[in-house]
């Protein structure tokens, strides 16, 4: 989405979108128009008290996009250790708990001083409660939420349902209508056909080809990885 992390999207799997982001110029703007929502309109929630436990940041028609607590630690561990999951991330290999728990939770626990606190948020479906995985909308600078990383890393049973876009127009949505968002942008290898297409049907537009910064190759990385972006002023336009 390895950090999980979407130039912004995290490198994904194919059903996970998170990459290292590169150093390189603010690319060029392309034209584009916004996609139409999945179902119902998305609608942003305020917290619903301490007895919670956590708050919900976002619905949509089938998700809740909720803060992560310490206690998911075991769903994380079942997600990284999935081999499909990872395999366009880290070549699929296992992950163990002390690496999740000392370096991937404390990264999904940041609080961003600049915006809404969070920038990663645990999914789980809306009418059974069950953990999906994560949605990243991180941004790119500790103190300023004009640029968005999007990205997300679901489990084998969340993909083909369409709920990797839905929740990324979800995020697309309230980041550009309530945030301060500017431009979003994100990542994924080339080879990853279903990240590329979530990308596009969210309204990203292709910007480039560029080689990532991994720190080991694995199967497929020669091919490189590819940027989406969409802007404010692409996303306002009408259909």
């Amino acid at each position: 989405m390895d950090a999980p992390r979407l130039v912004a999207l995290a490198r994904a799997g194919p059903a996970s979108s998170g990459a290292s982001r590169p150093s390189r110029p603010r690319p060029a703007r392309h034209a584009h128009h916004r996609p139409p929502p999945i179902g119902k309109q998305w609608r942003a929630q305020p917290p619903r008290g301490e007895d919670r436990g956590t708050s919900d940041f976002l619905e949509t028609d089938r998700l809740v996009l909720r803060a992560f607590t310490a206690a998911d630690i075991d769903h994380l561990l079942a997600l990284d250790n999935d081999p499909e999951v990872m395999r366009l991330i880290n070549g699929g290999r296992p992950a163990s708990r002390e690496p999740v728990g000392t370096r991937t939770l404390p990264r999904l626990l940041h609080d961003y001083p600049c915006r809404e606190p969070r920038g990663y948020w645990a999914a789980r479906e809306r009418t059974t409660g069950a953990f999906l995985g994560w949605f990243e909308f991180r941004p790119l600078e500790e103190h300023g939420p004009a640029v968005v990383e999007l990205g997300y890393r679901l489990n084998q049973a969340a993909w083909g349902h369409g709920y990797a876009t839905e929740g990324s127009r979800a995020l697309v949505h309230k980041g550009f209508a309530e945030l301060g968002v500017e431009r979003v942008t994100a990542n994924t290898m080339a080879v990853n056909v279903r990240s590329r297409r979530v990308m596009e049907k969210t309204g990203l537009s292709f910007v480039r080809n560029f080689t990532g910064d991994r720190p080991e190759a694995i199967e497929d990385s020669e091919h490189g990885e590819v940027e989406y972006q969409l802007t404010r002023t692409e996303w306002k336009q009408p259909r």
